[in-house]
């Protein structure tokens, strides 16, 4: 199964909810990176362990 954001926030409402979140995270001294929001991105994944959490946020 595929995630979806079909039903997800207008984009606008949706960056100010990021912006808030990462704001939230370096507010708690939590190593945050970020990128330009709604950007295409190819992301590479090593796991090392033996699971996988899919987490819905």
């Amino acid at each position: 199964m595929r995630p979806s954001f079909s039903s997800g926030a207008a984009p606008a409402d949706a960056e100010r909810m990021y912006e808030y979140f990462v704001q939230c995270c370096k507010d708690k001294k939590i190593q945050t990176e970020t990128g330009i929001f709604a950007a295409d991105m190819k992301v590479a994944l090593l796991n090392d362990g033996p699971v996988t959490f899919w987490l819905q946020v």
